[in-house]
């Protein structure tokens, strides 16, 4: 696959997950902070059918222009704290190779949520909120579990795009 081809999978890997954050923005979700995460998705399948550089590059990518187009500069913190720290795990997960798709991204999901957590605690100098943690745990289990199938789905349909 060419060079050309690859920067424009990528750059349709950035867009599907900006518009992702735009339909679950949209969305009402009756437990605050709490979101399907499908934008996680795109993030599953860079990381498994392009790579690990490819996958950190959309994620941050993605975070930012989302952050920039439909939040602010505070969003933009707790996203990258989130994606960060569930990020990292995710790739290291997948590199062990023992873990699969739907266990990698339950986990990311429950991270994604304690990233935003720290940050919420730094940001109003209370551990109070960590009492929150459990009420997300459990949305974040259940948003990992259905966007690692989608993603486990979408990662055995698609070819493998990178040499890692």
């Amino acid at each position: 696959m060419s060079l050309q081809s690859k920067t424009a999978l990528r750059g349709l890997l950035i867009a599907l997950a900006m518009v992702f954050s735009w339909i679950e923005m949209q969305i009402p979700y009756p437990i605050p902070g709490a979101k399907l995460g499908l934008t996680n998705v795109v993030v599953l399948v860079a990381l498994y059918r392009f790579g690990i550089k490819d996958a950190i590059a959309v994620n941050l990518i993605r975070i930012v222009l989302v952050g920039l187009t439909f939040g602010s500069m505070f969003s933009m913190l707790y996203s990258l704290a989130g994606g960060i720290l569930s990020g990292g795990v995710m790739i290291l997960m997948k590199e062990l190779k023992v873990f699969r798709v739907v266990t990698v991204s339950l986990v990311g999901g429950i991270l994604h949520n304690i990233g935003q957590i720290l940050v919420a605690m730094a940001a109003l100098e209370t551990s109070a909120i960590a009492s929150y943690l459990p009420v997300l745990w459990v949305s974040g289990m259940i948003s990992g579990i259905v966007v690692g199938i989608l993603g486990a789905v979408l990662i055995r349909r698609l070819p493998k795009l990178s040499g890692e």
